[in-house]
């Protein structure tokens, strides 16, 4: 039975291209018909692509058509069909975000990346954090902290100086963003299946926003961050080039 695609770009016109080339060639279906969803563009539109998946679960392979292609493989119009059968499979758990917000309404939003809270004002945020209900930092002055995936580590939380975690490591990476006080805090690495909880001092005062990868909540006073197991993901990569691969090459990067 021949495979079928349902091909999604981002807004890049080289994206928009390859979307009127490949699907002239092998033809669109719609995405609840197709067998694999076909992203075109850069990371973000790979992340969008997932964010769609959170339902039907259906495997997405990207091609590169944007800025930076950390889940892309290279763009190739040529053989689609065997290169989608012989793809190695990556599969991601995402985090689940539960913010709320000084006026007490709840948010909930999936990240596959990270979340992230960040200061909103030239203020320092001050902010305690819990682990699995136990308190383990009861003050930190900073721009912001993140919690990251293993996929995501290799992403906004390796450049705020955060460790690489390989694909399968079954952790979390907690990131201090900019950290004042204490000084010398580098963050920590959690299993992956803590419960981490970030509130807010003075969040009127000193207000905060929070973000599950680009999905932003205003004002918030307390963050509940963790992994959300119904909501597998399933990324497909050209053989020799895994997720693992990739996060495994960029820890000896220079």
């Amino acid at each position: 039975m021949q495979t079928r695609f349902h091909f999604s770009a981002s807004e890049r016109p080289e994206a928009k291209t390859a979307l009127a080339e490949l699907t002239r060639i092998y033809g669109q279906s719609e995405p609840e018909d197709a067998d694999v969803i076909i992203a075109l563009g850069g990371d973000g539109a790979m992340l969008d692509a997932l964010r769609a998946r959170f339902r039907d679960h259906k495997p997405v392979y990207g091609m590169h058509r944007g800025t930076v292609g950390f889940l892309m493989n290279e763009y190739d119009t040529e053989n689609l069909v065997d290169r989608v059968n012989k793809a190695e499979r990556a599969s991601l758990t995402p985090l689940r975000m539960t913010a709320t917000d000084v006026d007490g309404e709840t948010h909930v939003r999936l990240a596959i990346n990270e979340v992230s809270l960040l200061r909103q004002t030239a203020q320092s945020a001050r902010i305690s954090i819990s682990v699995d209900d136990r308190e383990r930092m009861p003050e930190l002055a900073c721009d912001g902290v993140l919690v990251a995936t293993p996929a995501g580590s290799t992403a906004y939380n390796l450049s705020v100086q955060g460790p690489i975690l390989p694909i399968g490591a079954k952790l979390l990476a907690l990131t201090p963003i900019s950290p004042f006080r204490p000084r010398r805090w580098r963050g920590a690495l959690l299993r992956h299946d803590a419960e981490v909880l970030i509130q807010v001092q003075a969040p009127n005062r000193r207000p905060v926003s929070a973000a599950a990868d680009n999905q932003e909540v205003r004002n918030v006073a307390r963050v509940e961050v963790q992994e959300d197991t119904r909501h597998q993901l399933t990324l497909l990569f050209d053989p020799g080039h895994a997720l693992d691969e990739r996060i495994l090459r960029e820890q000896f990067a220079v």
